[in-house]
Parts: C-alpha cells; sequence; structure tokens
C-alpha cells in the first residue's frame, strides 16, 4: 500500500496546465475533488505550447504523440473521451531513417509491413531477426507496465515483486546495445531501435536494456498526430477539465505557498490568494522546492539529460524524401554520444530529426507552404557551453545545421525558408530548465524507479510533485501517467474516489472509437481541413482563441519584418546577435475561452499492436516551470523570423501524405502506465 496524504484534501490547486498538471486534474475531478488549475502562461500545454507566426502553427513542444490510451484514460475519469474531442492520425511510416550511406527505411508498426521493410532494407535473415526482437520487446514492455510504468514508488522496496524476476530473466538489467545485437546483425538497424536512450540521456551502450520499452513504444505501438498539431491535445484536456467543473485561472504566476507547520494552505499569485487543502506542484524540480522550501538530499547530485537546439522553419517548399517524421543519422555513432554526455561538445557528425508536420495536416501552415522542425541533440549546460555562449553560438549552429543538410540532399533549404524560430539552451534556461534542458533528469539506474525523485517530499504532508522530474520519467506518456499517479497520493488508489462513468455521448459530439496502429494504406484521399470550433467552456480569466501565439512562453517582442530584399539594402532591424527580426501575433482583445482544435469524432483504422508512448525526438511535454522572469519561447538573441517578399505558390515537391480517419483501439488487458524507462519526446513528447 502506498502512501497518501493525510487530512482533508476537498480543495486540491494545481499549478502549471501542462500534460502532466491537467491529466492530474482530470483524474483529481473524477475522484471528487474541487480542482483549481493556475497556469502562468494565456494559454494550457506547459512545453506543449503553440507559437503563432505569420500564418504557420507551430508546435513548441513534443511532435509526437504515442499510446493514446494514456490520454484517454484521463478523460475517461470524468466520463469523457479524447477521441470525441481530439481528431487522431496514425503515421505511416513512423519514421523515415536517412543514412550516411544514401539507404533509408521506413519505420512501420505493423509486423508484417516492418518485416517486409526489413528484409527488402537488409536481408530475410534480419527480417526475421527483427520478429523475434519484436516479441522480446511486447513481452519486456508486459513486465514493466503494471509494477515499474504505472507505479508510486515508497522506497526500493517496491522494486521487489514477481515482476523483477521476470525482467531479469529477459535480459533487462544487461546492456541495451549488447542486446538489440542479438536479434540485429546489421548496424543501421541497430540504431533504429536503439537511438531513443539518447533522450533517456544514456547512450545505448551503458543505458539498461529495459530503456528498449522507448523502442517498443516507438515502433511497436503506434505513432499517432493530432489534427490541429499536439498542442490540440493540452486543450482538449483544458476543456474537459472545465466542463467538469474545473476553475482554470490563466495569465497566473504562483509567486509562493502559504504553510502552517507541514500543512500549505495556500497558493499565493500575482492576482490573489487561493486557499486549498493540498497542492499538485509540475513546475521543474528547482521551482517546485523553492516553492515548497523544501530539498530533498540526495548522495550525489542529479545528472541532467543532454539537450536539443530546435530550429522552427516555416518555408515555400518541401522535399519529397522527408516522411511526416525523418531521422537523418551521421556516420559517427558511439562518438556522437561520448560528446553529447562526456565530452560536452556539439556533434561533429550530428544525427538529426527532421519533422514535417504539414505532410500530415496541411492547415497548419499558409496554402501552399510548409513547416518544419528540425531538432539536434547537444549538450546541456552543465557539461556544454553555457547557456551565455549561445547568444553567439546559437546562429552560428544554426547556419552548420542548414549547411549539412544541404549536404544530405535538402537543397535549397536556407533560401526557402519564409518564417523561423530557433530554440536553444539558453531558452530552456530562460524558461526555468535546470541545466538548460527540456529533458529533465537523465534516466541512469540510479534516477529511475525508486530511485527519481519522489512525488512525495519530506517535511511536507499536503503536497505532490508531478511532471517529466518526478515519477515515472520523461516523455508524453510517462509525464501524462506522473499526474496520474500525483492524484493517487492525493485520493488513494482508483476506486476509492467517486470516480464518474462515460456517458454514452457528450452534448454535440457523437461518440466516436479510438485510435489503433493499422498497416500503412495503399493510399487515401486528402481530408479538408475545417474551420475551429467556437469557444469551448468556461475559464477563469482571459484566453486567447486558437491561432494566438501561446507557445511555453509569452511571444516575442514585435520587431519590424525585415524581407530578404531588404536584407540586402540595409542594415538588419534586429541586434547583431539576432539573425533576423522576429514577428509578433498579434493579441486578441477579450477572447473567449479556447477552443478544441478541429475535434471531429475520430476512427481509427485497425492497428496491430497497442498504442505507443512518447517519440523521443520531441521534449518531453510537461509543464513549465516558474521561472524569475517570463521568457518567450523563443527570445530576438536567439530567435529568428524572417519574412520575404511574396513569390508565386509552387505546388509542393510531395503531396501531403493525407491523414486517414482514426479508429479507437481495441482497449489493452492491462491497463497501460509510464514505462521504467521513460518514453521521450521529447521527448519534446
Amino acid at each position: 500500500m502506498t502512501r497518501t496524504l493525510p487530512g482533508a484534501t476537498d480543495h486540491v490547486v494545481v499549478v502549471g496546465a501542462g500534460l502532466a498538471g491537467l491529466s492530474a486534474a482530470l483524474h483529481l475531478l473524477g475522484a471528487g475533488r474541487r480542482v483549481t488549475v493556475v497556469e502562468r502562461d494565456e494559454l494550457p500545454g506547459g512545453r506543449a505550447g503553440r507559437l503563432d507566426l505569420a500564418g504557420y502553427r507551430i508546435d513548441t513542444g513534443p511532435t509526437v504523440l504515442t499510446m493514446p490510451e494514456l490520454a484517454d484514460e484521463a478523460f475517461a475519469a470524468v466520463g469523457d473521451s479524447l477521441y470525441e474531442r481530439v481528431e487522431l492520425i496514425p503515421l505511416h511510416p513512423a519514421y523515415r531513417a536517412c543514412f550516411a550511406d544514401g539507404s533509408s527505411l521506413d519505420v512501420h508498426t505493423g509486423a508484417d509491413a516492418m518485416a517486409a521493410e526489413v528484409e527488402r532494407f537488409a536481408g530475410p535473415a534480419e527480417a526475421a531477426g527483427y520478429r523475434r526482437l519484436r516479441d522480446w520487446l511486447q513481452r519486456l514492455y508486459r513486465a514493466q507496465l503494471r509494477r515499474f510504468i504505472d507505479a508510486n514508488f515508497d522506497s526500493p522496496l517496491g522494486l521487489l515483486n514477481a515482476d523483477l524476476a521476470r525482467l531479469a530473466a529477459l535480459g533487462g538489467f544487461g546492456r541495451l546495445d549488447a542486446r538489440i545485437g542479438r536479434f540485429l546483425g546489421d548496424e543501421r538497424l541497430r540504431r533504429v531501435f536503439s537511438f531513443q536512450a539518447l533522450y533517456a540521456g544514456v547512450p545505448p551502450a551503458r543505458a539498461l536494456a529495459a530503456y528498449a520499452v522507448i523502442a517498443y513504444m516507438d515502433t511497436v505501438a503506434g505513432v499517432y498526430f493530432p489534427r490541429g498539431g499536439m498542442h490540440a491535445l493540452p486543450r482538449a484536456m483544458a476543456d474537459a477539465a472545465a466542463a467538469a467543473g474545473a476553475e482554470l485561472r490563466f495569465g497566473q504566476r504562483v509567486t509562493r505557498l502559504e504553510r502552517s507547520g507541514e500543512r500549505m494552505t495556500a497558493v499565493v499569485t500575482d492576482a490573489g490568494r487561493i486557499p486549498c487543502d493540498a497542492v499538485v506542484l509540475t513546475p521543474d524540480l528547482p521551482v517546485a522546492y523553492r516553492l515548497l522550501g523544501r530539498r530533498p538530499r540526495r548522495p550525489v547530485g542529479l545528472r541532467h539529460s543532454p539537450s536539443a537546439v530546435v530550429l522552427h522553419a516555416g518555408t515555400d517548399r518541401t522535399w519529397p524524401r522527408l516522411a511526416h517524421h525523418t531521422i537523418s543519422f551521421g556516420a559517427a555513432w558511439h562518438s556522437t554520444f561520448d560528446e553529447l554526455t562526456r565530452a560536452g561538445r556539439l556533434m561533429s557528425d550530428p544525427s538529426l530529426l527532421v519533422t514535417r508536420p504539414t505532410a500530415t495536416d496541411p492547415g497548419l501552415a499558409p496554402p501552399g507552404r510548409h513547416l518544419h522542425y528540425i531538432l539536434a541533440p547537444c549538450p546541456n549546460t552543465d557539461i556544454g557551453p553555457g547557456a551565455a555562449a549561445w547568444s553567439d553560438l546559437g546562429p552560428r549552429y544554426r547556419d552548420t545545421l542548414l549547411r549539412e543538410l544541404e549536404r544530405r540532399g535538402l537543397d535549397g533549404i536556407e533560401a526557402a525558408i519564409e518564417e523561423e524560430c530557433l530554440v536553444t539552451p539558453a531558452d530552456w534556461h530562460a524558461q526555468g530548465h535546470a541545466a538548460g534542458t527540456p529533458f529533465s533528469a537523465a534516466h541512469t539506474f540510479a534516477q529511475t524507479g525508486p530511485f527519481r525523485p519522489r512525488n512525495l517530499v519530506r517535511g511536507t504532508e499536503n503536497a505532490v510533485l508531478a511532471g517529466c522530474g518526478t515519477t515515472p520519467g520523461v516523455g508524453v506518456p510517462t509525464v501524462l501517467l506522473s499526474g496520474k499517479l500525483a492524484a493517487a497520493r492525493v485520493t488513494g488508489p482508483p476506486g476509492r474516489g467517486s470516480a464518474r462513468s462515460r456517458p454514452s455521448a457528450l452534448p454535440g459530439r457523437t461518440r466516436g472509437t479510438a485510435p489503433t496502429a493499422s498497416p500503412a494504406p495503399a493510399s487515401s484521399a486528402p481530408r479538408a481541413v475545417g474551420p475551429e470550433p467556437a469557444a469551448g467552456p468556461r475559464a477563469h480569466g482571459t484566453r486567447p482563441t486558437a491561432g494566438t501565439s501561446s507557445a511555453s512562453s509569452p511571444p516575442p517582442r514585435a520587431t519590424p519584418p525585415r524581407t530578404r530584399a531588404a536584407a540586402a539594402q540595409g542594415p538588419p532591424a534586429c541586434p547583431p546577435e539576432s539573425r533576423t527580426a522576429t514577428r509578433r501575433p498579434e493579441a486578441p482583445q477579450n477572447p473567449p475561452a479556447h477552443p478544441p482544435e478541429s475535434p471531429a469524432a475520430t476512427r481509427r483504422p485497425e492497428a496491430p499492436q497497442e498504442p505507443s508512448a512518447c517519440p523521443p525526438e520531441s521534449p518531453a511535454a510537461t509543464r513549465r516551470p516558474e521561472a524569475p522572469q517570463e521568457p518567450s519561447a523563443c527570445p530576438p538573441e536567439s530567435r529568428t523570423a524572417t519574412r520575404r517578399p511574396e513569390a508565386p505558390q509552387n505546388p509542393p515537391a510531395r503531396p501531403p501524405e493525407s491523414p486517414a480517419v482514426t479508429r479507437r483501439p481495441e482497449a489493452p488487458q492491462n491497463p497501460p502506465a509510464g514505462p521504467m524507462a521513460p518514453a521521450t519526446e521529447g521527448r519534446a513528447g
């Protein structure tokens, strides 16, 4: 029996409306608690924010959604449904892997489709090895699911159970790289099933084989994309919470907590005081500990995951070789991990993630335009360049990355950019993320499971932590679970509260079915993107509608746009350290509460396997911590937003991949939870 909060817990204040905070709020509401959510930004989402830039609708956090049933579990707690509020599109392929030798591999989540692709790529022996690997990944996931992923730990003794023996028998305590090598001989294939460990902060050669559960989520369970972008998920969660009775206070910064002895009695914001019986804190750990006035002792300080440089680029063209998600591997491999996790140097031969969301949802960019998200892992500020160094280093590294992509086949990419936003470790640092990384504490053995910073803090009776820094870890699926686990600390295990049952249909919507991964369709017709719905349920305070700048922090300062012609005629309009001037979208006046993004009840094609977890590339989508200042997602010194003169609209080099209307998957036999090894997403999720 795990510990729960003593005393009254009738009114709970959740600090942060990121994925963790909204998950906690929905589970608390389902258990009959009164809930107030306080968020410093004007929209929900935290790291899973939204930036609108001259018609480009940019997700500022994670870009991949796996295991959507974990999000639906939060909706179900209040009798709602993810699949009725958000249209989920299964991605085929889930990823495309491109290698330095010119070869490429489409990663499918269906067993037969992937086996056929592996056979084409590397021969029948490797295809047989893939099938054995897939079976092992499924057994590994089942061994970790119930006791190590969806679990609160009060001590390491919580590890002592029958599933620990099963995990050991599966080789989970060996090394990841070596274990994958038992199934696959081709070094390129081994990369596809082991690179995810980087986002957990551990090189594959040193990571426990148990971390292969991340590869299960990415390559077996299925990858999805919400129509309207990843930000559609937190928006829908906030709407469901408001409809269930939560009070949502946006644009209010928490300044301190009032306490009496070991109990928190009120949350104080820059707008007033909110009395409470319990508090759920989702900011990054340093901010949460500062608010609590308590910092747990650890024999050794926390080690943090690598960070990332992200370039969001709106372009007037795209490239046929790019899928929705494309991983471009460099020739170097083991030395790359040493540079990122030990030497603290930028990658000399980078492996990059390029996401093209407009391949699936063209409505995220102006007509005839395309949106690209380029993620380059980099050292965190503890071992690599400090935050201050990135004001000069960022623009130079941006140029280096674009030159490398040009060399790898994306010819003319720099010339095609119309609008851009560059995010570096300096921006993550300004937002309050420890070590300048959105991926929080690394998932070394000493920082996993019961050894990870716990969601209860000694010396505080009625406060619980949630988010990627605590149990179970980094990634969209695990962050959603952290909110569920935090709620369980308040209410006790599920079943002890007054959880609500799902209605047969919610007002104004037809019940949909949940998505499942499915074999890649031979062809499908493009879907039209309809207008966004009207404002959703009430919320306390003003909130911009869809299409305003949210990001995970306030938008950039407005500066005059700079055209390419102007660049040739005179000096830049912005400071020397910024390549180009930034644009700030117009803020709406007294906008209504945000509507869900294209909610459409979704039907999802038949899927072969259990739905998946969070993608590695995207930064973990968790609530952004409190920071002393309100930095923009792309501050002027590290972010560039360029405007070019109008050019004739050229048709895309490759037609957008048409989204499939999704059907809801079979409910898993064991309710899913967060992995012992985190699924990232960056991840950025």
